[in-house]
């Protein structure tokens, strides 16, 4: 390698750094960057502002539709958006498409086989309310010298078969009102109760069959007398109209029950086993009902005037 071609090669002298210098000046129309486009990028910059300030628009009414107090932060660290609730005194009042849950309703005795078997304009409810009351009213009574009294149940245990107008006498005076109701289980009872003034003023239960051996299809209540008659110490002078009503139990054959009082005949409403009869009565009398049991033929099964435990007489 000659002299020339060492002062041409790689080395460190000035001769390389000069030959760079020619070089670039040479090449420098050729390797100029190319013109800046700006009209380009003024309308890039346009374009971008009226984008802003679409999206600055959008936001403003966003935040306008937002309840008050209702805002967004940004969440930094989860990278999402954070939503602060707005007080509930600002909130807008929701419309709700479903039904409230109903109540549930009071338990309740069963209703009467009939609506005949409510007299006087006395409604179920108002029944129902005189039948809780009576429990009510047996519950806070005291028991016996033992403390042992019989739990009469809950008025949900019970069917009505009768409520009507009752009458003041010298006995118990000022008018109010009877319910009848009776159950099965655990034993049969049946309770005959009085409300006066909103009150329970006196029940009367029987607790048990009053079954008697060799008594008929047809058995009237021990304890119903009060239902169609008034204080002994009235005797002969009742008050007029006097509402009666008369109760008792029937096997499964009998069809039909009348019960005939003071002159005038009421057929007997059947109710699970009970028949129900009510009348009106408008003179004096001494005799009981007189009551008849037919079965499904029109067979007369039962007479009352045979039956030798029937009372007949009124006291």
């Amino acid at each position: 390698m000659n002299e020339e071609q060492k002062q041409q090669g790689t080395g460190t002298g000035g001769d390389f750094e000069e030959q760079l210098r020619e070089l670039l000046a040479e090449d420098a129309y050729t390797v100029r960057p190319a013109q800046v486009p700006y009209p380009a990028i003024r309308r890039r910059g346009a374009i971008e502002r009226r984008r802003r300030a679409a999206a600055a628009g959008a936001a403003l009414v966003t935040l306008a539709a937002l309840p008050a107090g209702a805002y967004a932060l940004a969440d930094g660290d989860a990278g999402g958006p954070a939503v602060a609730s707005a007080p509930k005194a600002s909130a807008p009042p929701r419309t709700s498409t479903t039904s409230p849950t109903p109540s549930a309703a009071s338990a309740g005795p069963a209703r009467p086989a009939t609506e005949d078997q409510l007299l006087d304009g006395i409604t179920f409810e108002e029944a129902t309310d005189g039948l809780k009351k009576c429990l009510a009213y047996d519950r806070a009574r005291t028991g016996g010298p033992s403390g042992f009294r019989a739990d009469l149940g809950a008025a949900e245990e019970y069917r009505i078969i009768l409520a009507m107008n009752s009458t003041g006498d010298s006995n118990a005076p000022g008018d109010g009102m009877y319910v009848v109701a009776v159950k099965e289980q655990p034993k049969q009872t049946r309770l005959i109760c009085n409300v006066k003034n909103g009150e329970a003023s006196g029940l009367n239960t029987s607790v048990g069959s009053d079954d008697v051996p060799g008594a008929g299809p047809v058995m009237a209540d021990s304890n119903g007398g009060k239902l169609y008659q008034q204080s002994v110490i009235d005797r002969g002078n009742w008050k007029l109209p006097f509402r009666w009503g008369a109760i008792g139990t029937v096997e499964p054959s009998v069809a039909r029950v009348t019960v005939s009082y003071g002159g005038a005949t009421s057929r007997a409403a059947l109710d699970h086993g009970w028949f129900v009869a009510s009348g009106v009565l408008n003179q004096q009398v001494t005799a009981a009902p007189r009551i008849k049991g037919y079965d499904a033929d029109g067979k007369l099964v039962y007479d009352s005037d045979e039956d030798r435990s029937y009372e007949k007489q009124l006291p």
